[in-house]
């Protein structure tokens, strides 16, 4: 899964820290600004997990946005995410994935077909 051929496969990189490096918290909000032309062939996904189940978190609602999916980006063509147990005021509903209270999470943000600008860590 994890390949070096340029265009072909998948890569995954995880998150289960903030900025501070504390353990991401359900019942905190937190946001992520993806940059425009992230090194996906194919499209990048973003998916929030369970730190107990190792599940998809399970609010009743899409753990996981896609750049395939109807997001909107920002005039400058990056994509700010957002995550917590409500959804912040002001920002896109459909860039927002909800986590649960009182519940740990991590994430992948995985790369279909990571391109050149991956490997050369000029993204």
């Amino acid at each position: 899964m994890m390949g070096r051929t340029v265009g072909a496969g998948q890569l995954y990189l995880a998150a289960s820290k903030d900025a501070n490096g504390k353990r991401l918290d359900g019942g905190k909000p937190y946001a992520l600004h993806v940059p425009k032309d992230a090194p996906a062939a194919q499209f990048w996904a973003f998916t929030v997990y369970d730190n107990e189940t190792r599940c998809l978190v399970d609010t009743g609602t899409s753990p996981e946005r896609t750049s395939r999916d109807d997001i909107v980006k920002n005039a400058d063509g990056f994509v700010d995410l957002t995550f917590g147990p409500t959804a912040p005021a002001g920002k896109p509903p459909q860039n927002w994935i909800k986590t649960l209270p009182n519940k740990g999470w991590f994430a992948y943000f995985r790369i279909y077909g990571p391109t050149q600008p991956y490997f050369d860590r000029t993204w």
